[in-house]
């Protein structure tokens, strides 16, 4: 019967600029009575990536602008946090009362580009925090730092919560990817009564991270990192980044 299994990593500190992701996954793995085998997937929360990366934005730094001032009319939210998620993003996609959603520098489409102010200190400091600038050379770099660490490279992904048109809640998704394949085209292979599949790709890299999602907790829980075990990926399927699973906007029936 097909298993796997996912724990999280204890006692990792509350992380800040510069900080080392990598050394304290491999530290507090070892103080658990635990080490990284081959095949692991080590997924990771972004707030943490983002801050050991410096991506805070001090609010009382920002400056509104007259774009951020009739973003913000229209949304009812603060100048300076639609000023901030504006500058990190390359186009805004929908605007209403309390909702402002945005294609995000990196690519991804979400409300205030991702963008967050919750976990990410206290409420006196005022900050904005972004998502990374490129998540997958962050997933990249944390698997290097984790081959050094513990002589495993695993795959690694990099999470965010995200919410989904047409549902309600938030969902964990992959917005960073490194050695694995975060989709499985299984389109020519033929299902338990040999109809051929012709629109099958299953995103594996989102699936492991909502799976993630539900031990991080979206709330003051405190783990950030957890590993996947057992998951055996599909045999033959190409290592790509995270970015690979956004739909160009000429093939997107709803942009």
């Amino acid at each position: 019967m097909p298993a796997f299994s996912l724990f999280t990593v204890e006692d990792l500190p509350l992380f800040g600029p510069g900080d080392d992701i990598p050394g304290q996954i491999a530290e507090k793995l070892a103080a658990m009575g635990e080490t990284l085998q081959s095949g692991d997937i080590v997924v990771i929360a972004q707030k943490i990536v983002s801050k050991v990366e410096g991506r805070m934005v001090p609010l009382a730094q920002v400056v509104p602008d007259e774009e951020s001032e009739r973003v913000a009319g229209v949304t009812g939210k603060d100048q300076r946090v639609v000023k901030a998620i504006l500058d990190d993003a390359r186009s805004i996609v929908r605007s209403f009362p309390g909702l402002l959603i945005v294609e995000q520098s990196s690519g991804w489409i979400c409300a205030n580009g991702g963008a967050d102010r919750s976990n990410v200190g206290k409420e006196e400091d005022e900050g904005l925090l972004l998502l990374p600038e490129d998540s997958d050379a962050s997933a990249e770099r944390v698997r290097i730092g984790l081959k050094e660490q513990t002589g495993v490279a695993p795959g690694v992904i990099i999470n965010d919560s995200h919410g989904r048109p047409w549902r309600f809640g938030t969902v964990g998704i992959s917005i960073g990817c490194a050695g694995l394949a975060p989709l499985w085209d299984q389109r020519g292979r033929h299902d338990l009564f040999g109809h051929e599949l012709v629109a099958s790709e299953e995103c594996i890299a989102d699936e492991l991270a909502a799976a993630a999602s539900l031990l991080m907790g979206q709330g003051d829980e405190g783990y950030p990192v957890v590993i996947v075990r057992g998951y055996r990926l599909p045999a033959g399927v190409e290592s790509k980044p995270a970015t690979s699973l956004q739909r160009p906007a000429e093939i997107d029936a709803f942009r």
